[in-house]
C-alpha cells in the first residue's frame, strides 16, 4: 500500500523540527552560561534532560528557551548555518 502523500510531506518537517530542537539541547548543554540558566528556569537537571529528549513538548520548550534571548537565538542559528526564522518555523511545528 503506498504512503499517503499528505502524511509523507507533513512528517518530514516535524522530524526536522525535532532534530533542530535536539541540536538546540546540545547547544545549550555545551554552553557554560546557558546551561545553568536553563536549569534554573526549568528545574531540569541532567537526568531529567536525558529522559525528556523524546518528548516533543519538552523540545518545543527548549526552542522557546533559545528563542527567548535574541543573542542566543542568533548564535544558535549561526552555528547551524540557518536563518533565524528557521528556529521560529521549527518551534511552530512542535507542541
Amino acid at each position: 500500500m503506498p504512503l499517503d502523500p499528505f502524511r509523507a510531506k507533513t512528517a518530514k518537517p516535524a522530524a526536522d523540527a525535532g532534530t533542530l530542537a535536539l541540536k538546540a539541547v546540545a547547544f545549550v548543554a555545551a554552553d557554560d552560561h546557558l546551561l545553568p540558566r536553563f536549569v534554573a528556569l526549568t528545574g531540569c537537571g541532567a537526568e531529567d534532560l536525558k529522559a525528556r529528549l523524546i518528548d516533543p513538548a519538552f523540545l518545543g520548550g527548549v526552542l522557546d528557551f533559545v528563542l527567548g534571548d535574541e543573542p542566543t537565538a542568533a548564535a544558535f542559528a549561526e552555528a547551524e548555518g540557518l536563518p533565524p526564522e528557521a528556529l521560529m518555523q521549527a518551534r511552530a511545528r512542535l507542541p
